[in-house]
């Protein structure tokens, strides 16, 4: 079984923000497979259901950011889910829109959400599809990258790139994670400068 997170903030406020893109994939996997994320348990919303003949449980903390370890914890406790069966799904500013990166263990960053779960999990070996939103440009502020509007033209190349992880997500499931690391990781576009 796995225990697939996407990270974000509560919705209604946040729902259209770079910050947002776990949250986001979470939402493509559950209308492609019809599970609806939609209990409050473990300080989130949850939904569970079964993709390619696999039992998964889909998670979105409703912690805000920061705290978003509270929720998995909660959850990983519950389900006594290992730490090879946990996917985290995040923004990522060190990768390039429309791009994504998997990757099976790692340090959490600058990223406090994924700081969160480290300090709480106690570990970095856990799975994490890292969904790319480019650094801001010059005269902009981060928070107001991560968390401020999107345009029309930035929010096609997004969807791009939360689309890639959806099946990203779905091809670590089916064919487990060195396949779609390979397949998925080699389709990183290069900065241009």
């Amino acid at each position: 079984m796995y225990l697939i997170v996407g990270l974000g903030n509560p919705e209604s406020d946040y729902s259209k923000t770079r910050h947002n893109m776990g949250f986001n994939v979470i939402n493509k996997i559950s209308e492609k497979y019809g599970i609806e994320v939609n209990k409050n348990k473990f300080k989130g919303l949850i939904g569970n259901g079964i993709i390619e003949g696999e039992k998964v449980i889909l998670l979105k903390p409703q912690t805000f950011m920061n705290l978003s370890g509270e929720s998995i914890i909660e959850a990983m406790n519950f389900y006594k889910t290992k730490e090879n069966e946990l996917i985290v799904i995040y923004d990522d500013i060190d990768i390039e829109p429309g791009n994504i990166r998997i990757r099976r263990n790692g340090s959490a960053g600058t990223h406090n959400g994924m700081k969160s779960i480290v300090e709480h999990l106690k570990t970095e070996n856990f799975i994490r599809v890292r969904v790319g939103i480019g650094k801001p440009k010059e005269n902009i502020d981060m928070i107001s990258h991560v968390i401020g509007h999107i345009s029309e033209e930035d929010k096609k190349i997004l969807e791009e790139g939360t689309n890639i992880a959806k099946n990203a997500v779905i091809e670590i499931i089916k064919n487990g994670i060195d396949f779609s690391m390979n397949k998925y990781n080699k389709k990183l576009i290069k900065k241009q400068d």
